[in-house]
């Protein structure tokens, strides 16, 4: 008995070591894969240059033959961001604010606009939202995904910063690390400074309010069968029926984190488009913050825990009558809440033709 209740100690423990050495490796590829390089490694040999821009389908704020001479010796943060991604648009005030600070230094900030949806690919759209957010920097448009691949990127936002010499030097996916990445560029502006014999003087870091996330949100939901597929995020049973349209009915009980459909509804890749002379959205969520990714012209009414959104938690896209105007292909805000928990939204639509593309959480 002994004996056995040794082998089992000796059975367990090396079962133990190799949970906790499995955990150690992931976490690891982890942070490789969200901040890859130290800056103060000065030897080259394994890391990679920047790709070559390609199939760029649209300058702004900038031309071919600009952004070539603007990139030449100086430190280089390619950005990959669309802008109805919600991740994106909370790195912008970042990003401008480092544009403005260092751009005088040698730095040169590069947006590359690579689409998620169909209506991210019209040049208008995207002229329209460089300047909502204020972008004075080079943005170019990756329609068709060439510079993503050169890249091997799979994520938005991402954000790559290559030396004066071309090579990558950091890489972070998604929001958050904006005091590491200002010291990477601080650093990497320093070492450029440092090879043209010149001295920078030393400044304080970008402080702005960053978005605090609830700590146990909903998941992203996509309304496109080719998005969804593999998620199953739509709680009818009817379900999705590939560029079909679908008479949606509500079930008596509704499960939290899927969203639900009422009206004829057209299925498409990307999105679901209103038929019917109205249509209705329920979804059990938790979150902070609410929004959704929309388009054409509409009015919503948004209810809020079965009555009309209070003043406390309606969005900057909410008027003060429950409303919300759909006017262009963006993303609105519905619910801005200081506090997390589980709520119920309803979105009452009564204009045929409305398209949603998906809903994002905070």
């Amino acid at each position: 008995m002994k004996k056995e209740y040794k082998y089992a100690s000796i059975f367990f423990a090396i079962i133990a070591v190799g949970i906790i050495s499995i955990s150690y490796f992931y976490d690891e590829v982890d942070l490789k894969r969200n901040t890859t390089n130290d800056i103060t490694a000065v030897d080259k040999t394994f890391l990679r240059t920047s790709p070559e821009l390609k199939g760029i389908s649209g300058y702004i704020n900038t031309s071919l033959e600009e952004i070539e001479q603007d990139m030449n010796g100086k430190v280089v943060l390619y950005d990959f961001w669309t802008y109805s991604c919600i991740n994106c648009i909370r790195t912008l005030p970042y990003l401008t604010a480092w544009d403005e600070k260092y751009s005088d230094e040698g730095l040169v900030i590069i947006g590359i606009h690579t689409p998620e949806f169909e209506f991210e690919k019209e040049f208008d759209n995207v002229v329209f939202a460089t300047k909502k957010f204020g972008i004075k920097y080079p943005v170019i448009q990756d329609n068709d995904k060439e510079t993503w691949n050169e890249f091997q990127n799979r994520y938005w936002p991402r954000k790559y910063i290559a030396d004066h010499e071309g090579y990558i030097r950091f890489d972070h996916i998604g929001e958050g690390a904006y005091a590491e990445t200002e010291k990477v560029i601080q650093a990497l502006l320093e070492e450029r400074s440092v090879a043209l014999g010149n001295t920078l003087e030393k400044k304080e870091l970008v402080n702005l309010d960053e978005f605090k996330h609830a700590t146990f949100r909903t998941p992203e939901l996509y309304f496109g069968f080719y998005f969804a597929e593999g998620r199953n995020q739509l709680g009818n049973e009817e379900g999705f029926s590939k560029n079909q349209i679908v008479t949606y009915q509500l079930p008596e009980k509704m499960r939290q984190h899927y969203f639900y459909m009422e009206g004829m509804w057209k299925n498409n890749k990307d999105g679901m488009k209103l038929i019917s002379d109205s249509g209705k959205i329920v979804l059990n969520f938790n979150a902070k913050q609410v929004n959704i990714v929309a388009s054409e012209n509409a009015m919503l009414h948004i209810g809020y825990d079965g009555k009309q959104i209070p003043k406390e938690v309606r969005g900057k896209d909410v008027s003060s009558e429950g409303t919300v105007k759909i006017s262009e292909p963006r993303l609105y805000n519905l619910i801005d809440s200081q506090e997390e928990g589980p709520h119920e939204i309803i979105i009452e639509v009564e204009s045929p033709g409305f398209e949603i593309f998906t809903f994002t959480f905070g």
